[in-house]
């Protein structure tokens, strides 16, 4: 396994939880559509903003990463 493939691997896990970290509505109301932001902008803040930032990069350098793969 060459080093891009590991890479990709790693930032594929890294991505998945970093997504899975994204919680829009907490509690169980939010699973039956009974959220109260339901509908409404929320802005990000703090923690919620590190995670949202750190996923976007992610997702490109994963995207980079597959182009130089296809590439190569």
């Amino acid at each position: 396994m060459n080093y891009i493939s590991l890479s990709q691997v790693i930032l594929s896990l890294v991505l998945i939880i970093l997504i899975l970290l994204q919680e829009r509505t907490s509690g169980l109301s939010g699973a039956f559509g009974g959220g109260s932001e339901s509908g409404a902008y929320q802005t990000r803040r703090g923690f919620e903003r590190i995670i949202f930032a750190a996923t976007i990069v992610i997702a490109i350098a994963f995207a980079a990463l597959s182009l130089v793969t296809l590439i190569k």
